[in-house]
């Protein structure tokens, strides 16, 4: 059964840096495996914003390219989401999945931005 688990969500002021963490388990992270960092803003739908691919590549939406970064390592199974130069309207629960092969999501990471 794989599991999904977020951390490093905290309060933040705006300009500031968090990194997320996604432990990984019933599943290896391997070179075929993208995996991708989803977040959901308060009454809003649940969106994709970065996606990394096995082979070193990466995509991100236009709203966090140049602020986030997102990188895996394969000996901890586990993916992580870099974000500097935080804004308010990055304010949502973070998730991780799978986008071709989409998983139970996990409880998600909370990350408040104030302004």
């Amino acid at each position: 059964q794989v599991r999904l688990v977020e951390s490093g969500g905290d309060l933040v002021q705006a300009g500031g840096s968090l990194r997320l963490s996604c432990g990984v388990s019933g599943i290896i992270l391997g070179s075929e495996v993208v995996v991708g960092w989803y977040r959901q803003a308060s009454g809003n739908q649940r969106d994709r914003i970065a996606y990394s691919y096995g082979d070193g590549g990466a995509d991100y939406v236009d709203s966090v390219k140049g602020r986030f970064s997102i990188s895996r390592d394969s000996t901890k199974n586990a993916v992580f989401l870099q974000m500097n130069s935080l804004k308010p309207e990055d304010t949502a629960v973070y998730y991780c999945n799978f986008p071709y092969d989409p998983r139970p999501w996990g409880q998600g990471t909370q990350v408040t931005v104030s302004s």
